[in-house]
């Protein structure tokens, strides 16, 4: 299938970072898993994935997984490696600009957004909407990059990416496996957790349930809007009450 921008309305680093990937196609680049995530963006060889057979020539190969794709393609569109990362962390970046459900389906996308497979704790899948209804995508073991109709099942959720500076409150995170939450709550339900220190914009904070932890007791908690979840000061860098920042009035 055409590989390209097939659909008005994308932003020229859109556009560009389609014509990366797309490059890629043309070259018959190989899925490999972990492929892409070397020191720079760019092709590396891949690694086995202990959960699928498939993958045992991986490491004799220089390509792209689902998420090295994308951080290569807009690597290349922004000039910079601003989507560092895997599926998940590339999916709440905060370089969006815009978020989309399952449940508006593909109508509002454009060329260039990211679409996403899974759940908001574990999404798995990550792809470069062409528009048509077409994607390009580092699909699976034993392919090659290639265009794909858009698969609804499973289908999460899309992000339109901003390629320039982040704007609002930036702050980053520490500690490992840190979850944020649906309520500014220990108890509240888990949205995402970061697996490593992270970028996060900030929306606002206020005082909540009291949280002991790592040796520290806060009862700040601070919106992300980029996750739609809470998450405690505690693990934010900063003071306990993050200066600038506004009160939330939720």
């Amino acid at each position: 299938a055409q590989c390209g921008v097939l659909a008005p309305g994308a932003s020229a680093a859109a556009e560009r970072a389609i014509a990366a990937a797309c490059a890629q196609v043309a070259a018959g680049t190989w899925y490999t898993w972990g492929g892409g995530h070397g020191p720079q963006p760019g092709p590396t060889y891949g690694q086995v994935d202990p959960t699928d057979p498939a993958s045992e020539h991986d490491p004799e190969r220089r390509g792209f997984d689902c998420s090295g794709l994308v951080r290569h393609a807009y690597a290349e569109a922004a000039g910079s490696d601003i989507l560092d990362g895997v599926a998940s962390s590339q999916y709440y970046t905060p370089h969006a600009s815009g978020r989309f459900t399952a449940a508006q389906g593909l109508a509002p996308l454009l060329p260039g957004d990211l679409l996403a497979w899974g759940t908001s704790q574990d999404l798995h899948h990550i792809a470069i909407y062409l528009g048509a209804g077409k994607m390009v995508e580092a699909r699976q073991s034993g392919t090659r990059l290639m265009v794909s109709d858009v698969r609804m099942a499973g289908y999460h959720g899309a992000v339109r990416i901003d390629t320039g500076p982040v704007t609002g409150h930036v702050f980053r995170t520490w500690g490992t496996g840190v979850w944020t939450k649906d309520r500014p709550s220990v108890s509240a339900g888990r949205v995402y957790a970061f697996p490593g220190p992270t970028t996060i914009r900030v929306q606002c904070q206020k005082h909540a349930e009291v949280v002991t932890s790592d040796g520290y007791t806060n009862d700040a908690w601070s919106y992300l809007p980029d996750y739609q979840a809470w998450m405690t000061n505690i693990y934010i860098q900063g003071p306990a009450w993050l200066e600038g920042v506004e009160t939330c009035r939720f």
